[in-house]
């Protein structure tokens, strides 16, 4: 099928860790490093070190989808005669039901990262998607994932999107001011728009670097 006759769909995710109950279960098993200190480091350990070990741990929950949450997808939606652009947002079972029934998946990282976490997240909220994705290796459809045919597929070299798109000549989508480490610092000063208006860079800039691998401009 031709590039004109299919709807293909652009997509990137933003992740927050998880609710409360996750921290504090981080909280209750975490161990001091080193086997059995003595009662005197256990204390000072909890009071000096546990506490930045602990939200470091739980900071890195939102890249794991058995704990983590989406926050929004951003899309942009290219279908015969038509193209829409969007962030998903609000509650998560809702976003995850809003799902789409396209041709194509065109991502950055988007194996690895955002098709797997949005079906983890989708089994968590039992919310079935509309439709079943492939996660083969060398695949180029139903699912294109840029990072992996720019590195064509190696196991060694992984680029960023920050990185390509300075490469091409493309403005970086942090440019904003907002890169993807930011995104829960941001979400817990009420900054949304900005983290949503981030997503949607990140996906304009993927559809801008996959037309120019795909040699389309």
């Amino acid at each position: 099928m031709s590039a004109a006759g299919r709807t293909r769909l652009f997509l990137d995710i933003e992740t927050l860790p998880g609710d409360e109950s996750v921290r504090e279960e981080i909280a209750r098993t975490m161990q001091p490093p080193g086997g059995n200190p003595t009662p005197e480091a256990l204390e000072r350990w909890e009071e000096e070190q546990k506490p930045s070990q602990v939200e470091h741990a739980y900071r890195r929950t939102a890249l794991r989808g058995h704990a983590g949450r989406i926050l929004c997808i951003g899309y942009i939606k290219e279908a015969p005669g038509r193209c829409d652009e969007d962030v998903l947002t609000g509650k998560e079972p809702a976003i995850l039901r809003d799902y789409w029934d396209v041709d194509l998946f065109v991502g950055f990282n988007v194996l690895d990262f955002d098709l797997k976490f949005i079906l983890q997240r989708s089994i968590v909220n039992r919310v079935p998607p509309s439709r079943p994705i492939s996660f083969r290796r060398y695949q180029q459809e139903p699912v294109y994932d840029v990072m992996r045919e720019w590195e064509a597929w190696s196991t060694r070299d992984f680029i960023s999107l920050d990185t390509l798109s300075r490469a091409l000549g493309m403005e970086s989508p942090k440019s904003g001011g907002v890169d993807g480490s930011q995104v829960y610092d941001f979400y817990l000063a009420g900054r949304l728009q900005e983290i949503y208006d981030y997503c949607l860079r990140d996906v304009r800039v993927t559809r801008d670097i996959y037309r120019r691998m795909t040699f389309e401009e």
